[in-house]
């Protein structure tokens, strides 16, 4: 996975760590953040599944 450069515009940032939720993840924000459109940006690479 090759990183790329972002440039975002927004009001706030928080930086949290995915958990998992069944077979997904999910993050945790505050409660008067819903219903506002947010970006997740992946900081960490992700390695590559071998099979």
């Amino acid at each position: 996975m090759d990183k790329i450069e972002i440039t975002v515009s927004g009001y706030e940032v928080r930086e949290k760590t995915a958990t998992k939720s069944g077979n997904s993840c999910h993050v945790l924000l505050p409660q008067d953040w819903i219903g506002k459109r947010v970006k997740i940006i992946l900081l960490d690479p992700v390695e590559d599944k071998k099979e």
